[in-house]
């Protein structure tokens, strides 16, 4: 089972990774064809029907994120924010890359990567658009500031090491604020690379270049002199309460943006022709993401309904030597980040950290240093390029980049995110060596 497994995902990567076929179809076919080669042809259907009803709520919640975001866009909610960044940036593209980073590292603190995504990407599209810069980068350094960010008390990688180990939030985020800001810096850093590519590509070496004052001429006259828009501090107000109700976590996800929507809609479209146009100006965005979660759904029903998962955790921990045995914490480090790709957060956190931190107990190490070691990388700096995690689709739905782009693009640059922290890590004590 476990060879079944593992062969399902690298086929579903490689078909995915190489654009052979669309995400969506990938989900639904590949665990079929690979359910009824293990003999599982008469029960699949029940296992893809739990696997539906489990992501159901997110796909309600990201379906009606797009509504709502698309319909505050649509409103000119960001227009102030894309003025001042222009104005800050002046038309460099250096210095808006750098710009998204930050915003992005700010955005993140409602530790929800679905409205992280939606928020950075609706807002700062039109910039790199206007700009002729690669929407690539602007995905790229989106999903990297995001992952870093995960790892906050109130993201979901956390929440579910913190159920495994039994532990409190104190014990696994405190030590890792400093590797976090780390990470963080890094971020940046990246960011600047990026920006400085794109300024050379784009030939804005020198802020007296004919280019640059051409371009800056434009976005003076058409885009930086941006007046509040109609119903600004309403919809600025309804979005400050929706992610304050978010983090607060008072009432389910999918049932807030549901409530926020329906809101924002009646508000800001008095009558109902103008609420129909506006729901149909999103609906395709919103069909494309949402058919894809649930096809994920069938993709996860049959990795669990099988077992197939439970034996590749099993066959990933056998493999361990004794001798890495002491040195468990730098090893799940390392591989936290590409493990995100093969295991979702919820397959990783109940299914094989048990089993890697009752072995290190075995080995003589603390299994809180194993779930702070895997915090680095798994569901954190790997989640936002992982196809096992459904908002990933909102950051490409809304970018229009594909998966494999995505992935051949930024994956290195993520993966160095997990090594720059588990270095830090390391020197700091916060994990063993």
């Amino acid at each position: 089972m476990a060879i079944l497994g593992f062969l399902m995902i690298g086929v579903f990567l490689l078909l995915v990774m190489t654009n052979r076929i669309s995400v969506l179809i990938a989900f639904i076919i590949i665990p079929i064809v690979f359910a009824i080669i293990a003999g599982f042809g008469m029960e699949m259907g029940d296992m893809m029907l739990a696997g539906i009803i489990k992501v159901a709520p997110t796909a309600i919640m990201i379906g009606f994120s797009i509504l709502y975001f698309g319909l505050m866009i649509d409103k000119g909610l960001f227009d102030p924010m894309i003025s001042t960044l222009l104005r800050f940036a002046k038309g460099d593209p250096l210095k808006i890359v750098v710009a998204t980073a930050i915003i992005t590292l700010i955005v993140a603190l409602d530790g929800d990567g679905s409205a992280t995504f939606m928020i950075t990407i609706t807002a700062l599209l039109p910039v790199y658009k206007r700009l002729k810069m690669n929407v690539v980068v602007l995905v790229g350094v989106v999903a990297l500031g995001a992952g870093v960010m995960n790892i906050i008390p109130w993201g979901g990688p956390l929440a579910r090491a913190l159920v495994t180990l039994d532990a409190e939030a104190s014990e696994l985020f405190n030590p890792l604020i400093i590797p976090m800001l780390a990470g963080m810096i890094w971020v940046v850093f990246v960011a600047f690379l990026f920006g400085k590519k794109e300024r050379k590509r784009l030939g804005m070496l020198s802020f007296n270049g004919q280019v640059y004052a051409e371009l800056a001429a434009s976005l003076e006259t058409e885009t930086i002199k941006v007046r509040l828009p109609k119903l600004f501090w309403f919809n600025l107000i309804l979005t400050v309460l929706l992610i304050t109700i978010l983090i607060m976590d008072i009432i389910p996800t999918s049932i807030l943006f549901m409530i926020a929507f329906a809101i924002a809609l009646l508000v800001n479209c008095r009558d109902v022709k103008s609420q129909q146009e506006q729901f149909a100006s999103h609906a395709t965005s919103m069909v494309s993401v949402v058919s894809t979660i649930f096809a994920a759904g069938i993709f996860t029903g049959i990795l669990t309904g099988t077992k197939m998962i439970e034996a590749m955790a099993s066959t990933t921990v056998s493999i361990i030597p004794d001798w890495l045995g002491s040195h468990l914490p730098v090893v799940v480090a390392v591989l936290s980040m590409p493990l995100s790709l093969v295991f979702s957060p919820d397959a990783f956190y109940y299914g094989v950290l048990p089993i890697l931190s009752e072995t290190a107990v075995n080995f003589g190490v603390d299994p809180l240093d194993v779930g702070k070691a895997a915090l680095l990388g798994n569901g954190t700096t790997g989640f936002s390029l992982s196809p096992l995690n459904p908002s990933v689709f909102v950051l490409l739905g809304l970018s229009g980049v594909s998966l494999g782009q995505h992935q051949k693009h930024t994956f290195m640059w993520a993966f160095g995110s997990t090594i720059v922290m588990t270095i830090v890590a390391l020197l700091t004590g916060v994990i063993p060596l």
